[in-house]
């Protein structure tokens, strides 16, 4: 019943529904991780009687209760499991911890199964997820490249459709890479939104826990139950964590100009990014190009200095005392600290800030970047010949991520012209994760690639509008206060934050208001009128007041009905304004009568065209 069942989360939803068991799941799980004959994925898997244990106490089926109720996982071998050995891919450094890492108990407390620990690059020191003691794990989609690091296992077995997420690290990209090159996504959340508390330390500044998922929607649901404020991670913060909201209908997204993309004479990854970036069009994507140079300068500075004096601080002793059992490539990286000098350390954090400085000037003009997750692809013999020279080019979009503190979403796009995986990130500033999980969500289900190894169907996306939170209020945003218009920015100062395009129900029309600037549509709701495009955003409670004093006659806030009947606050006009305006109905929504207007008359009483399309 339940072989080669999906088990990504909305269809391991429906088989619950459907009477099949956690006990029956587990057992496909086990089944599963046999027949892939891989010993290299998997370190330690939990002994079926403990599984057994928590299987009996999750209880009835209740998701508004525990929302990852019966849902397998797998955890990367740098975070602690209780009873299970941790070895960071290093079994000399191997220790067996008490309790859970704060993020596993989190996800255990609501409903979710573990079923073991997955292989690494050691010390999560690796992009290329070879540098282990153990066996290699194969790739899931092709045995000659290598499976991606430093959280290879974990990306290998959601490939496979062995577990319905598992959980990674990410200092350098370690929850980018193998995502890419195994055909699946990789959430990097932003940093300190996800403890670090009971996992073994990179750089710990810069490490963060990542989720590996075969959809977008599924590593959301992951992160928002994990991301929890923990009291006793010194690295820890309370961030905003809300649902994934909506596509936005136009952003402006940054992109390497052409002078400053890397592909390695990889012509075919060359040509897949440029396919990505016409989808991402097609969504109402922007493309801005931007000089990188400033974000290779910062990569270039990770295993510079301050940041490998920072590994070697998480492993000293056993560099001191067994230096022979650190992998023979890891210990050339991390012993290369010995020569680095205090000096040297406050030196490398000065340099980051000016850097960062000219970065946020890129940044700040766009709404989010997005780059090739790889420039290229490397086979294992690559990495037999050059231990270190491939593993930095996997980097080369990754490593300056963290460091620049940004949050970043790896999404398999349609496979290149040879067949291997396509693979675009998205990367925004710290708690923006939201944003471009509904962006990378988006561009999911245009490309539709295959998930991971597997040949399960891609779930469509959910036809759930996204909701205002208990201390938000909906408004519905007809004119210039959508996004990438001239008064969007009175809403995002306030806070709020978008969660879906829309439309009135069909009896409203829509004028072109005189004066201005700033120009106005006015909203009317009138029998035998149109569906009108919209935008919902959620304002926090506490500044809507700010928000509506600044609203002039004749427009105000009442409440507009959409399309499913349903009702929010919005933007309505008084009658007596659209005297003397011109009715735009049939256009279908303000930003399309300003795309119609092309031939603009000095004389027009009705001048909006003259305002820019992306103030």
């Amino acid at each position: 019943m339940l072989k080669d069942r999906p088990f990504d989360l909305r269809s391991l939803r429906s088989a619950y529904e459907s009477s099949v068991t956690p006990d029956q799941v587990t057992d496909e799980v086990f089944r599963r991780i046999d027949a892939i004959k891989d010993p290299g994925i998997f370190l330690a898997r939990r002994d079926r009687n403990d599984i057994a244990l928590d299987i009996s106490a999750l209880g009835p089926f209740d998701l508004s209760r525990k929302p990852l109720w019966g849902v397998p996982f797998a955890i990367k071998d740098n975070i602690d499991a209780a009873g299970l050995p941790t070895t960071a891919a290093c079994p000399d450094y191997a220790y067996v911890p008490e309790r859970d890492a704060f993020v596993v108990d989190l996800l255990r407390r609501a409903g979710a199964i573990l079923i073991g620990k997955t292989n690494m690059d050691q010390f999560a020191t690796g992009l290329v997820g070879v540098r282990t003691p153990y066996p290699v794990p194969k790739n899931a989609l092709d045995p000659e490249i290598v499976p991606g690091g430093s959280s290879s296992g974990s990306a290998v077995a959601v490939a496979h459709g062995l577990v319905s997420f598992a959980l990674g690290t990410d200092t350098a990209g370690s929850g980018r890479v193998p995502a890419a090159l195994n055909g699946i996504v990789g959430l990097k959340p932003s940093l300190g939104a996800l403890s670090s508390s009971g996992i073994v330390p990179a750089c710990r500044t810069l490490d963060t826990v990542s989720i590996f998922a075969l959809t977008v929607a599924d590593a959301c649901r992951v992160f928002q139950t994990a991301a929890k404020f923990d009291p006793m991670d010194g690295f820890s913060r309370d961030v905003p964590v809300f649902p994934m909201p909506g596509p936005p209908v136009s952003f402006r997204v940054g992109v390497p100009d052409v002078s400053s993309r890397k592909f390695f004479g990889d012509e075919c990854q060359a040509a897949s990014f440029r396919d990505a970036l016409a989808k991402l069009a097609e969504l109402g994507g922007d493309p801005i190009e931007l000089d990188f140079q400033p974000f290779y300068d910062v990569a270039d500075m990770l295993y510079d200095g301050a940041w490998v004096a920072e590994r070697y601080a998480a492993i000293e002793d056993l560099m001191a005392s067994r230096p022979d059992a650190v992998h023979p490539t890891t210990r050339r990286i991390i012993e290369k600290a010995r020569q680095i000098s205090s000096a040297d350390v406050f030196k490398g954090f000065y340099r980051l800030r000016d850097l960062k400085r000219a970065t946020d000037g890129l940044t700040g003009s766009v709404d989010l970047l997005c780059v090739p997750t790889v420039p290229t692809f490397v086979n294992l013999r690559e990495v037999e010949d050059d231990p270190i020279g491939p593993n930095a080019r996997l980097g080369t979009y990754t490593n300056f991520v963290n460091l620049l503190d940004m949050c970043g979403l790896a999404v398999p796009t349609d496979p290149r012209a040879d067949g291997r995986p396509g693979s675009v990130t998205l990367l925004a500033g710290a708690d923006e994760d939201a944003r471009i999980a509904a962006i990378g969500s988006a561009l999911q289900h245009a490309c539709g690639a295959a998930l991971g190894a597997t040949d399960w169907p891609l779930p469509p996306p959910s036809d759930t509008p996204p909701a205002a939170g208990p201390n938000e209020i909906a408004l519905a945003a007809v004119g210039a206060h959508m996004s990438g218009l001239p008064l969007n920015g009175e809403l995002t100062q306030l806070g709020s934050r978008f969660l879906f395009a829309g439309k009135t129900a069909p009896e409203y029309r829509l004028y072109s208001l005189p004066g201005g600037p700033p120009y106005r549509p006015g909203l009317v709701r009138h029998p035998g009128g149109a569906g009108i495009d919209l935008e919902v955003w959620a304002v926090p409670s506490a500044r809507f007041g700010d928000f509506i004093r600044g609203v002039p006659h004749p427009l105000g806030i009442g409440t507009v009905t959409l399309t499913d009947g349903s009702e929010v606050k919005g933007f309505i006009c008084e009658p007596i304004g659209i005297e003397g305006a011109r009715e735009v109905t049939e256009f279908g929504g303000w930003r399309a009568y300003l795309d119609s207007l092309s031939n603009i008359n000095p004389t027009d009483p009705h001048p909006a065209a003259k305002e820019p399309q992306h103030a």
